[in-house]
């Protein structure tokens, strides 16, 4: 399962990678490709992680979750 997010505010590789860092310490997590080129984050499960839980762990590191997909 592969979900899309839509997120802004990410200026460098180091967003990048604490975006990653963050998504892929969280359970069900397998993989997350950031790019901030792009502004998204690709996360690849192996369990259902709610959208509530994806959108609250970026913006823990005080980016903003535009979309899910």
């Amino acid at each position: 399962m592969k979900k899309t997010m839509k997120i802004e505010g990410m200026m460098c590789g180091h967003c990048e990678a604490a975006v990653k860092k963050a998504l892929e310490s969280l359970e069900g997590v397998e993989e997350a490709i950031v790019s901030h080129e792009e502004g998204t984050a690709v996360v690849s499960m192996t369990n259902e992680v709610s959208d509530d839980v994806l959108t609250q762990t970026v913006e823990d590191k005080d980016y903003k979750v535009t979309e899910i997909e």
